[in-house]
């Protein structure tokens, strides 16, 4: 973890017409909280089910979640990010949030959400939106790689472009303007109806922070609830070469350039998290070899095992979660910090 210059990843906030639109469509589609959706939430995960996703780990997470044989299945969508109701503080139930992306090349879905409870281990998909000032909406194409909540704000790295945000007081529920959720195969305001691919709860962009220079990735978030002033975090993932960055901004988020920066000196590093002076890193190693947690806590990084395909990384019960995102392999587990 090497200091580097913070110039380099300045963001700038980018809002356009994102919270207009936002507001046109709450207008029409009354919200719902996160509360509320989990109440009702349409599938159960399992308790430690896909235990394949732990490979060789041994000792084996303190505590994993796996999503149902339909998510677990399914080579359209891969989760990547997870943030949970502790970096919130205003989420009033335990929770986890997982982002999956659209894989297929034809036919765009785009990105979606997943709340889940822990203790119910119930949970429903919400799918994220770019609203227009007319009403309309569409998908956003983007990977959806991590993503982090602060308060009622839930921040998604746009892998090329910076962070774009989404307000979790507009969840919106399509059941309190119509009877029906629309066509399974349009998105979008077609004959009438309001249509989100078959999804009951759709949440509009309402803003973005969009990096200056380009050639930066971010390509995970979590959120540094450790020390007197919250810490938003968000680097790259790179493939071969370990110059991939990391860095901190102060929240509540003001843009401009990070208050420190670091070259990792790690390639596949999918998620990071600085907590109590210590900096925790995820890496892979392909669908079928258990990852590695690489931890700093003075200076030199100290290998653990993980399992296989982790992700982006979050905090929440005193433990350092991540999610898996293979197919058969599909969990969110929890380690000791």
């Amino acid at each position: 973890m090497v200091p580097t210059d913070t110039a380099a990843f300045v963001l700038n906030r980018a809002t356009g017409d994102l919270a207009e639109g936002a507001a046109k469509l709450a207008e029409e589609v009354g919200s719902t909280s996160v509360e509320a959706l989990l109440a009702q939430a349409n599938r159960t995960g399992k308790n430690k089910g896909a235990g394949a996703a732990m490979g060789s780990m041994r000792p084996k997470p303190v505590q994993w979640y796996a999503f149902d044989d339909k998510d677990q299945e399914t080579t359209d969508w891969y989760p990547q990010g997870l943030t949970g109701s502790e970096d919130s503080g205003a989420i009033g139930v335990p929770a986890f949030i997982v982002s999956w992306y659209y894989k297929p090349q034809g036919g765009e879905r785009g990105i979606r959400v997943s709340f889940l409870s822990p203790k119910s281990l119930r949970y429903q998909h919400a799918l994220l939106v770019l609203a227009k000032p007319d009403g309309s909406f569409g998908p956003i194409d983007i990977h959806a790689g991590g993503i982090a909540c602060f308060g009622d704000l839930l921040y998604v790295a746009d892998t090329k472009r910076g962070l774009r945000v989404f307000d979790l007081n507009n969840l919106l529920d399509l059941r309190t303007t119509q009877r029906d959720l629309g066509e399974g195969g349009r998105v979008g305001r077609h004959g009438g109806r309001l249509h989100a691919f078959g999804y009951r709860y759709i949440i509009p962009q309402t803003d973005f922070w969009q990096v200056e220079r380009e050639g930066r990735h971010f390509s995970f978030v979590s959120v540094d609830r450790s020390g007197d002033t919250p810490k938003l975090i968000t680097g790259e993932y790179t493939d071969r070469e370990p110059d991939a960055w990391v860095g901190r901004w102060k929240l509540d988020m003001e843009g401009g350039a990070p208050d420190d920066a670091f070259i990792m000196g790690h390639p596949k590093i999918q998620g990071a998290m600085s907590y109590d002076g210590r900096w925790y890193l995820s890496q892979s190693a392909g669908s079928t070899n258990n990852g590695k947690l690489l931890v700093y806590a003075d200076g030199k990084p100290a290998p653990r095992p993980f399992p296989i395909g982790p992700e982006d990384l979050t905090v929440q019960d005193g433990k350092l979660w991540s999610v898996s995102e293979y197919p058969g392999k599909r969990t969110v587990f929890g380690v000791s910090l």
